[in-house]
């Protein structure tokens, strides 16, 4: 029974992982010379965020460009900075959700050079040290992978959570701006109204004054 119930929370779990938000990001980004590439993504608070960076060479390349690296929290704060380098390493736990941006570029003496970059960002669940898990909680098997996929389906709740959030925050915006715009559109007949009038009255004490009228 034990066991039934088990492979049945496995099953369900593995349903959930339809609603799984993107935990990382693979991919070359080509460098032109003398100028800068970034790539942002959208991360929640409290998660972890783990990210290697390697210049790729051809093989029989005579000359490994280097480059500098800066990555940046929603508000500028810089959460990892390296310059004149072929690969790196960062990591660092969200304090704030919003976008989080790695921008990278040819430095020192090979600014007119181009280069490509590989990249492997990993946020949350794909970023966790499972092996050190593993050691210090001694488990494994199907106990193993029930932690895995419960941290899984948290990182979807808070990712549910915060999706609720700016829904309402959006939501509130938008009837604000219905709000002014109503208001705005109440407002616009009266001015003319009262520009209008105003135009009258200048035009008939004008007409007065010349004794046109």
């Amino acid at each position: 029974m034990a066991k039934d119930h088990i492979l049945r929370t496995i099953v369900w779990l593995h349903c959930m992982l339809g609603l799984l938000p993107s935990f990382g990001l693979a991919l070359w980004l080509n460098l032109p010379p003398s100028q800068m590439k970034c790539v942002s993504e959208e991360i929640q608070t409290n998660l972890i965020a783990l990210g290697d960076y390697t210049v790729v060479t051809e093989d029989d390349a005579s000359i490994v460009p280097t480059i500098s690296a800066k990555v940046t929290s929603p508000y500028g704060n810089d959460l990892h900075s390296k310059k004149k380098a072929t690969a790196g390493q960062f990591a660092f736990t969200t304090a704030e959700a919003g976008n989080y941006m790695a921008c990278f570029w040819v430095d020192g003496p090979y600014e007119g050079l181009a280069a490509t970059v590989n990249i492997d960002w990993k946020i949350g669940h794909a970023a966790k040290d499972w092996d050190s898990v593993v050691k210090r909680e001694k488990i494994q098997g199907v106990e193993l992978r029930l932690m895995k996929l419960a941290d899984i389906v948290n990182e979807i709740h808070e990712r549910l959570l915060h999706m609720k959030k700016r829904e309402a925050e959006m939501r509130e915006l938008s009837e604000t701006t219905n709000a002014r715009i109503a208001l705005f559109s109440i407002m616009s007949p009266g001015v003319c109204l009262g520009v209008s009038a105003l135009q009258l009255l200048h035009l008939k004490h004008y007409f007065q004054k010349k004794k046109i009228v």
